[in-house]
């Protein structure tokens, strides 16, 4: 490891000095330790020599590049080796040998979260014990005694995980691991829980990582495996950790406890040859050699997350909310005090509870209007998980918000795309369509049809064409039903729309109904379109939820309007500091005579609104509160 570090930190000499000091020591004892020594300091001096060179500085690239220390300069020459090395397969060995995974593609990440196996991407106890195993078995073949192989290997595992940035689940390994080869030094044995406990405080040293979703998971992993011993290890792990991948990801892999069985081995194997390739890069040929002798590990392990993302049923979406969250929480606990308790049973009867209130609870709907700025993109998640997108907010040169907001957006929570809803084709709602309707890939795409548009709109037909989506026009009364969700259409329609040469005026109008709860979406509709609207559907506009017209401007909302729909709560689509002057304050003002808490996404960013079919619930930033309203109508 000492080689590794001052080979890859471009320190040359330091490895040639060592190495020259100990040649007379190892010649005279070939047995000695110090053998082991100089070939590791004496490989430091030949990475050092033969790695790929810095760029010389120049003062444009000085004043462009930023200033990095050591370990920073010594993990990205470590990173250009990966990429000579192992070619094809470098964004994996990336990942698993220095904890970068910017190379790793989207559609990958999301393969490998489906089967269950996302935490195998990022550096975490399972790479750290396998290293610090390795560097053990590599100091004793070099001779040494027990006790020096031991501290060398804890003592390069340290360093190890300082390389890559010390993440929070490394460190705790590492800490762990240092726990017991002290016990194995002082030949005293130590609880499990007590190095639990302890590799658990050592990255609190920084309180934020308290907040870390990576240390938490790797911090209930480790206390489900040391709870079930050897029985069912990997099932109550997956267990344990469901509550909190649940509620972080949205999504759970049923197929988990499988792949990781069948992967964990895979891994094992190929990460001390990982290892041993990177540690060999200046002798080309020897580290090729390594690289391909591990290309076919790499293989089985995506192979196995493919053919788990592949199979059926292989996760499953979850909109959880904080009872479900507590009461999975307080399953996982059960779950855990049943493994360590001599009389499991009572646990075990508190755990299965738990499930059952989870079971029994009814589902529940979100509305994300998310901020993309000035547009709008709307997303309705089902009380089964799926997606339904009303617009797509904005494109500008070189981007657009599907791919920067909307698709992340849904890859973080889980769920399928139902169907995708466009109000009308003006870029700062259709912008982001094509890039959404190609990743997601829905079922339906229901669209107002008004003749003429962007050419992010025409995109957006060219992409639901070559995906084989479903085009459909939509007509006043149209209804669909999206698991609890009943999804009406109210406008336009085609008598009122073939005069219009304003798209906002034949905006796709839609009111969704879960229980007792009425959203609204009204697209950039005005006055015109609201006239429109009450002459033929007012008895259908009342809402308790808002998406407010045409991002509040004073051509939207008119008081009759807004006394037929009478929300509760009323959501502006905005960006911040935009040259129209949206939302205008009379709007802002009329919507707080109607009784309406107003909420702007330039202001508290993405807003969700939650109900049960009964109640409301808003959440804003870190801000949650119930929303109080006659839930029988007004």
């Amino acid at each position: 490891m000492g080689g590794l570090l001052v080979g890859f930190g471009g320190f040359a000499w330091v490895g040639l000095t060592v190495a020259s000091v100990l040649v007379p020591f190892a010649l005279r004892r070939a047995q000695d330790e110090r053998t082991g020594l100089l070939l590791m300091f004496s490989a430091a001096a030949i990475i050092g020599a033969s790695s790929p060179a810095s760029p010389r500085a120049t003062a444009h690239s000085f004043a462009a590049r930023t200033p990095v220390g050591t370990l920073e300069r010594i993990r990205a020459r470590a990173g250009r080796s990966i990429d000579i090395i192992f070619g094809d397969d470098a964004p994996l060995a990336r990942a698993l040998l220095i904890a970068d995974q910017r190379q790793i593609p989207a559609e990958m990440r999301d393969r490998y979260a489906t089967a269950g196996l996302v935490h195998m991407l990022s550096i975490s106890g399972l790479h750290v014990a396998v290293i610090a195993a390795a560097m053990e078995l590599l100091f004793q073949v070099a001779r040494m005694p027990r006790r020096v192989a031991l501290l060398g290997a804890f003592v390069a595992t340290g360093l190890y995980v300082m390389v890559i940035g010390a993440p929070p689940p490394a460190l705790r390994s590492a800490a762990m691991l240092g726990v017991a080869m002290i016990s194995r030094l002082a030949q005293r044995p130590t609880s499990p829980w007590a190095a639990w406990a302890i590799g658990a405080f050592v990255p609190l040293l920084v309180p934020r990582t308290a907040l870390d979703v990576g240390y938490q998971l790797s911090v209930l992993g480790m206390c489900a495996l040391v709870a079930a011993g050897s029985l069912w290890r990997s099932l109550v792990a997956c267990a344990v950790t469901a509550p909190l991948v649940a509620w972080v990801f949205g999504r759970l892999s049923i197929i988990a406890p499988l792949s990781n069985l069948i992967a964990a081995p895979i891994v094992t194997l190929a990460q001390p040859v990982l290892f041993l390739a990177l540690l060999l890069a200046p002798l080309g040929a020897i580290a090729q050699f390594f690289a391909q002798a591990v290309h076919p590990l790499l293989f089985a392990f995506d192979w196995i997350a493919w053919s788990a993302a592949s199979v059926p049923g292989a996760a499953v979406a979850v909109t959880t909310t904080i009872p479900a969250a507590f009461l999975g929480a307080l399953a996982a606990g059960a779950l855990v005090v049943a493994c360590v308790s001599r009389f499991p049973s009572r646990p075990a009867i508190v755990g299965v509870a738990c499930l059952g209130l989870m079971i029994a609870r009814s589902g529940e709907v979100e509305l994300h209007v998310l901020d993309v700025g000035q547009g709008d993109a709307v997303l309705l998640r089902t009380d089964a998980g799926r997606w339904v997108l009303f617009d797509a907010g904005p494109a500008w040169r070189g981007g657009d918000a599907g791919r920067s907001t909307v698709l992340p957006y849904i890859l973080r929570r889980g769920g399928t795309l139902e169907a995708f809803v466009l109000s009308h084709p003006h870029t700062d709602h259709v912008g982001g369509a094509a890039s959404v309707l190609t990743a997601m890939r829905p079922r339906v795409y229901w669209d107002a049809a008004f003749a003429g548009g962007s050419d992010a709109y025409s995109l957006s037909l060219t992409a639901a064409r070559n995906q084989g989506i479903e085009w459909h026009r939509v007509h006043p009364g149209d209804s669909v039903l999206i698991d609890g969700v009943s999804l009406t259409f109210l406008a336009p329609d085609s008598a009122w729309t073939v005069g219009l040469k304003d798209p906002n005026l034949a905006s796709t109008i839609a009111i969704a109904r879960f229980g007792l709860v009425r959203f609204l979406l009204v697209g950039d509709a005005e006055r015109a379109e609201e006239d429109w609207l009450l002459e033929h559907h007012r008895d259908e506009l009342r809402a308790d939820v808002l998406k407010v017209g045409h991002h509040g401007s004073s051509t939207s909302s008119s008081d009759a309007f807004l006394a037929a729909v009478h929300p509760d709560v009323a959501i502006i689509s905005v960006g911040a500091g935009n040259k129209y002057g949206h939302p205008s304050l009379d709007v802002l003002r009329a919507l707080s005579q109607f009784g309406a808490q107003v909420l702007r996404t330039d202001e508290a960013g993405t807003v969700i609104v939650r109900t049960d079919g009964a109640h409301v619930e808003i959440e804003a930033g870190e801000d949650k509160w119930q929303v109080a309203h006659d839930s029988s109508g007004h």
